[in-house]
């Protein structure tokens, strides 16, 4: 099939790799979010999908909006058979869904219709949810609602980070997705309605939305600073400047009191609402990230001081 790829960051790259690889589907076109500042310099950088696009040598559309009528004119030139889509990370107006003849086909991170929406990794592990996966529907105008064409599933490990269980399924949602394409081609994939029960969602993880509070049990501050890790990165404050954390484990010992510091020869232990969790890497304000040993050596923390 005649295909134009839509998708933005890393977690996009398997993908539009996987159907470069294809021997049945041409990718003609690729859509990406337009070059973004990064790095000190404030460069203009292109996105992790457009730059492989770059490298194959293949059209690279960036529209500041998908309704662009410039943007619609040229798919509508393209003529491709279907859009898949892998975290583009733009609305899509119905008169560009209505322009493949089978569709724009996306593969969200998730076993619909749970974690709907910009983050169901990260909505995944702070949940405590045990399997997750990654499912391919067409899209249609309401929220990641369209009908499921497949699914893979994937268990999350009890000290999975948001983005080591993003890595995974990147790559196994990218076989999927080529599959599902196959099997549209062969018309021996149907769309099936995703059930009314079970609906969640998953919104876009703010900064304030990954501060750790110790007054919570040990279990969701656990789950908390894994979701946000890499992105956007669990913290809280110590002598009122915030400290960045990096996942913990939780230990079997006496409780402490929430956000009370014990430091020891080799490790640091931080209390909850239930059990202590031993802090791993943290990174002070203007400092760079190391052991919480190194941290706690350096800082003098004094007993009774607390992670607020």
């Amino acid at each position: 099939m005649r295909l134009v790829f839509a998708g933005t960051p890393e977690p996009a790259v398997p993908s539009l790799r996987a159907l470069l690889d294809s021997p049945r589907h041409e990718v003609v076109a690729v859509v990406t979010r337009p070059d973004a500042p990064a790095g000190r310099g404030r460069k203009l950088l292109r996105s992790p999908v457009g730059a492989l696009a770059d490298e194959h040598g293949i059209e690279v559309l960036t529209p500041a909006k998908a309704g662009d009528p410039e943007f619609l004119a040229r798919l509508t030139e393209l003529a491709p058979d279907a859009c898949p889509v892998v975290a583009y990370g733009a609305l899509l107006p119905q008169r560009a869904l209505d322009i493949p003849r089978h569709g724009w086909i996306n593969l969200h991170f998730s076993l619909l219709p749970a974690w709907r929406g910009a983050a169901p990794v990260q909505a995944a592990i702070r949940a405590g949810d045990e399997i997750t996966g990654a499912s391919t529907f067409r899209i249609v105008k309401e929220l990641d609602a369209g009908p499921v064409f497949g699914v893979v599933t994937e268990k999350i490990a009890d000290d999975d980070t948001a983005g080591a269980l993003l890595d995974r399924l990147a790559v196994s949602g990218a076989r999927l997705l080529v599959s599902t394409l196959d099997g549209i081609e062969d018309g021996e994939v149907q769309a099936v309605p995703q059930p009314a029960d079970g609906i969640t969602y998953a919104p876009k993880v703010a900064v304030d939305d990954a501060r750790v509070t110790f007054t919570a049990p040990a279990a969701a501050v656990d789950r908390l600073i894994r979701a946000v890790t890499p992105e956007p990165g669990a913290w809280t404050e110590f002598r009122g400047e915030r400290l960045k954390l990096g996942p913990v484990t939780i230990v079997d010992e006496p409780a402490l009191e929430p956000g009370e510091l014990r430091v020891e020869r080799k490790r640091v232990l931080a209390g909850t609402a239930t059990k202590p969790v031993r802090l791993g890497e943290v990174q002070a304000q203007g400092k760079k990230r190391m052991a919480a040993t190194d941290w706690a050596r350096g800082t003098r923390i004094e007993q009774g001081e607390r992670l607020s």
